[in-house]
C-alpha cells in the first residue's frame, strides 16, 4: 500500500499540470489515498502602473468562476478513476498557497507540473515548482508533459 495517503496536486490547467494529475491518479489508484486539487490565482487589483488603467472589480469574480469550473472538471477525472478528491481554490501567490495547503492538509506528497524554463525566461519568470520544492513541508514530485524541443 502506498504511504502517500494525502496527495496535493497544484493545477494551473496547463499540459504539465495535466500530466502531474495523471501521475497522481496512478500513484493513488487502488489505495485509500485522497487527492487534493489546488488552483491558486493572482489578479492585481487597482490601477496598473504606469498606465493608470483600472481593472474592473468584476474581473476577480469572473476569474474565480472560470477557475472553479475548470477545477471541477479536473476533479471529475479523479473521481472517474475511483479516487476520493477535494478541490481548493485560493486567491494567493501560487508557491505560497501550495506550501501552506500542503502543511494544513498534512500532505504526504505534492505532485506538480513544471515547465522547465531555462535561461532568461527562468530568471525573469522564476519557477513556482522551484519555490515549492524549497518551501514544501513534504516531498515534491515534479513532471513535465513532454521535453521541450530545442
Amino acid at each position: 500500500m502506498s504511504r502517500f495517503r494525502t496527495v496535493l496536486v497544484p493545477v494551473d490547467f496547463s499540459d504539465h499540470a495535466s500530466a502531474a494529475l495523471d501521475l497522481a491518479i496512478e500513484l493513488t489508484r487502488g489505495t485509500q489515498g485522497r487527492l487534493h486539487l489546488l488552483h491558486a490565482y493572482e489578479v492585481p487589483l487597482g490601477a496598473i502602473p504606469p498606465y493608470g488603467i483600472a481593472l474592473p472589480t468584476t474581473l476577480l469574480g469572473q476569474v474565480r468562476d472560470a477557475a472553479a469550473r475548470r477545477l471541477e472538471k479536473s476533479s471529475h477525472r479523479v473521481e472517474a478513476a475511483g479516487i476520493s478528491c477535494e478541490t481548493h481554490l485560493v486567491h494567493a501567490p501560487p508557491a505560497e498557497a501550495i506550501t501552506e495547503a500542503a502543511g494544513s492538509l498534512g500532505a504526504d506528497l505534492i505532485v506538480m507540473g513544471t515547465r522547465g524554463l531555462t535561461g532568461v525566461k527562468h530568471v525573469l519568470l522564476g519557477s513556482v515548482a522551484e519555490r515549492t520544492v524549497r518551501m514544501a513541508p513534504c516531498p515534491v514530485l515534479t513532471i513535465r508533459s513532454k521535453p521541450d524541443s530545442a
